[in-house]
């Protein structure tokens, strides 16, 4: 009763969106969207192609399904490979590399300068000072340093996120209750049993919430890195037939990139509410 009369006072009645969709209402409002963006799309594609058949700039779902069935399932002549298997593959080994090893090291150096005054003086200033620099602009330097494989592109991936999780982790640390420290220390735990039996298990599903975030800005420097230097991958793949103009293997690799995405995403939000369900509770 109570959220019904906050939601007529804060919005006038013939605003319809104040009201709680009903389940068949929600799945439609959801789905709204994605509907009028294919109908637009599939409106320009069928006019463009009825002034010019071999226009490439939009091109029908017919090709783009021809297109992506090619590249998913039959072999490539060169490499004796299935393209889009082999990219996706090369693309989710580096940027789950690259945030594991984000994630890790954020969650260690994070979690200690949150509880000792003398290792948030020593990182602090450092990592924010890390923080400032865009990634991108030290890609040239990181393949110069470190060559273009693999590790060169990880590094990116790591760089461009661990200084965002490890100040996370740093100021989720900070909120916790100085009396819950002071007493397991009373109670004879020893400061590494505070640490990382007591404090570590309450700033774990802030981390994989933070690290499901930074999945956007990993794809980001991932598509980059592939772009420039690389021989497989996804985003390595688009930049190549781009030259081309391929749009219809481009626009299945822009929505195979985002699936992966919303399937990470996906999933570490489920694990996070059936794992840590006192801390979706805490977050109301």
């Amino acid at each position: 009763m109570e959220d019904k009369i906050f939601s007529e006072l804060r919005y006038p009645k013939f605003f319809g969106f104040a009201a709680r969709p009903s389940g068949k209402l929600k799945l439609f409002l959801t789905a709204l969207p994605f509907i009028l963006s294919i109908a637009i799309y599939f409106t320009a594609s069928q006019i463009r192609h009825a002034e010019n058949p071999g226009d490439k700039i939009l091109p029908t779902f017919t090709q783009m399904g021809e297109a992506a069935y090619k590249m998913a399932f039959e072999i490539d002549p060169r490499t004796g490979e299935r393209l889009m298997l082999t990219d996706t593959l090369s693309s989710m080994k580096r940027i789950l590399i690259g945030m594991i090893a984000a994630s890790l090291l954020g969650l260690i150096i994070g979690l200690n300068m949150g509880l000792f005054p003398g290792v948030e003086a020593l990182s602090s200033v450092f990592i924010t000072f890390i923080s400032i620099i865009p990634p991108l602009s030290i890609l040239p330097i990181l393949f110069i340093t470190l060559g273009v494989d693999e590790f060169a592109k990880i590094m990116l991936i790591f760089i461009g996120t661990f200084p965002l999780i490890c100040r996370d982790i740093f100021l989720t640390v900070k909120k916790i209750p100085q009396e819950q420290i002071t007493k397991s220390l009373t109670l004879g735990a020893s400061q590494f049993q505070a640490t990382y039996g007591i404090i570590m298990p309450q700033v774990l599903p802030r981390l994989i919430d933070t690290t499901r975030l930074s999945f956007g800005a990993a794809w980001l420097f991932l598509i980059a890195a592939e772009a420039i230097v690389s021989d497989s991958g996804l985003g390595y793949r688009i930049f190549l037939v781009r030259r081309y103009l391929a749009m219809d293997i481009i626009i299945p690799y822009v929505f195979l990139i985002t699936f992966l995405g919303f399937v990470i995403d996906w999933s570490l939000k489920k694990f996070v509410a059936s794992r840590y369900s006192w801390y979706i509770q805490s977050k109301g």
